[in-house]
């Protein structure tokens, strides 16, 4: 979920920028007739949700922006594409977005991704166990094999966070990194005792009998805001009235995804593999229009407490 692999990001961005500092454009973003042409850089997963919603429900085309998702393969491809203007906005994590912040790519949030429902054993993301293990609560990860999407990013934050919580040291919980589609079977096999996943693998995985032994997201911060909508700093300071524009149609989106969650069911298949009948009975995270600062902040400061960043995110230039 949102990988953002250091050397790669760094390797990347080096690229990117090299390629930006010839030609001088926001890339695809050209003025057709009024109507700007944007490209966002999305992950094709429940998340971004609204976005798709809002571009069939005209929310951006009221706008003047013909809107185009393109998917990446993470944060690790986004960030760089957002800053070369490849794309004018990206959607990810905020940790993946603090751990750039940290290394001085010049990105900003605009708007609000996704947010943590906020109840314990009903949120979008969870560590799970396989039906017969002795793992009972998050204490018990401690000394234990998890797998994560993505090492040192926002699930072993959270999930640490968890252990920590339920009265374990949660600096010794062994995490493992791999794709969320493998999970089920590692955990099935032997080969992880407990895997940190999101929606749609969580109701698979509790489906199969698994088990839920921790809310990670509830734990971490009350309604944490998970990821964010992101641009560069040059696109706001050369084009602020689309970046506003944009903002206003993500926040109508976001809005809408929330207070319809049948329609949000229904488009998931437009986008996604996610079989239907499944996205029925999927957990659906909150889409609110604001950015729960005060949860950000505990995530950064779990994350330099944790050792994820370099250096100290500095809130004040990220944050809208």
């Amino acid at each position: 979920m949102r990988r953002l692999l250091t050397g790669i990001v760094v390797a990347a961005l080096a690229g990117f920028l090299a390629a930006c500092g010839t030609s001088g454009d926001s890339g695809d973003s050209g003025d057709t007739g009024g109507v700007d042409n944007v490209k966002v850089g999305v992950i094709p997963i429940i998340d971004v949700a609204p976005i798709y919603l809002g571009q069939q429900k005209g929310f951006f085309k009221s706008r003047n922006i013909e809107l185009t998702m393109e998917a990446g393969q993470g944060g690790a491809a986004i960030v760089p594409g957002v800053v070369s203007g490849q794309f004018q906005f990206g959607f990810s994590n905020f940790t993946s977005l603090m751990i750039a912040q940290t290394k001085n790519v010049p990105i900003k949030a605009v708007a609000a991704g996704v947010a943590s429902v906020g109840e314990q054993g009903k949120d979008f993301g969870a560590v799970v166990v396989k039906k017969d293990s002795p793992i009972k609560t998050a204490a018990d990860l401690v000394g234990k094999k998890v797998s994560v999407n993505t090492l040192k990013n926002i699930g072993d934050t959270v999930t640490r966070e968890s252990v920590r919580k339920a009265g374990g040291d949660g600096a010794n919980v062994n995490f493992v990194e791999m794709p969320f589609p493998n999970m089920q079977a590692a955990l099935e096999k032997g080969d992880v005792d407990a895997s940190w996943v999101v929606e749609p693998q969580l109701s698979t995985i509790k489906a199969a009998g698994g088990r839920e032994v921790a809310s990670t997201f509830v734990d971490a911060a009350p309604n944490l805001t998970v990821a964010a909508y992101f641009a560069s700093e040059k696109l706001i300071a050369d084009d602020a009235d689309l970046v506003k524009r944009f903002t206003d149609g993500i926040n109508e989106s976001l809005a809408y995804a929330d207070a319809h969650p049948d329609e949000v069911r229904a488009s998931l298949s437009t986008y996604t593999k996610i079989d239907p009948a499944l996205g029925a009975k999927l957990v659906l995270p909150k889409w609110p229009t604001e950015i729960n600062k005060a949860s950000v902040e505990t995530l950064a400061k779990l994350g330099s407490q944790d050792g994820i960043f370099e250096g100290s995110p500095d809130l004040e230039k990220l944050l809208p």
